[in-house]
């Protein structure tokens, strides 16, 4: 059987056509469009609704990102929820652009499950003012996203009705996601459980990368059940 000449074929590349801010090299028709994102008529009707409130929006891929104004947001909301059938809450989420002003944003995926569409919305907060009202009281399902935003990131939601840490000790002092902080965690923040049975408390999250190299699993000392109690 003669063998296939991989040489005689020219190697394909593929097509990249995600639309890129720069209008002057934006592609048009871009295949990776879906009609669930063509929402400019619920644009037009946000803005028409909220005129003060309803700022640029980006069209980038095909998706489109409304930014409102964070003291609105609510309102815009249950507008949208009430009178446009964005009826749930797909995710929200934080943001750190390490700018000088306006450093964080929150972004909210919602979604009309009947006419299967979507829209973006995001705020923006100074960092003097990290806190905006919460939209657990328009889509339940805020509640942990809330949460997991504030706990990352140090945002408040005012009127949460549990606002507690998710995943951090509520003594910690630091905001994981935030960009100041380390990649490699604070040594001493926060104490984990011991590399071996009878070793004392982990302070370093990453002790290998500091210089410390803790034990193997083979390597560490084997209890029997006479050594227990």
């Amino acid at each position: 059987m003669p063998q296939h000449d991989r040489t005689s074929q020219s190697p394909s590349t593929l097509p990249f056509n995600f639309v890129p801010q720069e209008p002057e090299t934006a592609v048009e028709n871009n295949p990776h469009e879906k009609a669930t994102t063509q929402v400019d008529t619920v644009i037009s009707a946000l803005e028409k609704e909220f005129t003060d409130a309803i700022g640029e929006t980006v069209v980038y891929a095909g998706e489109r990102t409304v930014r409102v104004d964070a003291s609105r947001i609510v309102d815009v909301c249950v507008f949208l929820k009430d009178k446009q059938g964005f009826n749930y809450l797909a995710d929200l989420g934080g943001i750190d652009r390490f700018t000088e002003d306006d450093r964080y944003e929150i972004f909210y995926n919602l979604v009309d499950l009947n006419d299967s569409k979507r829209i973006r919305l995001v705020i923006r907060l100074d960092e003097e003012k990290l806190s905006v009202s919460t939209l657990t009281g328009v889509y339940p399902a805020a509640n942990w996203n809330e949460r997991e935003c504030y706990d990352m990131f140090g945002i408040t939601f005012d009127g949460h009705p549990d606002m507690r840490r998710m995943f951090m000790p509520e003594d910690f002092e630091y905001f994981p996601l935030r960009k100041e902080f380390p990649l490699l965690g604070v040594p001493g923040s926060l104490p984990l459980p011991p590399q071996e049975p009878t070793g004392e408390l982990t302070m370093d999250p990453f002790p290998a990368a500091h210089g410390s190299k803790p034990p193997k699993s083979f390597e560490e000392v084997q209890t029997t059940d006479g050594d227990e109690g």
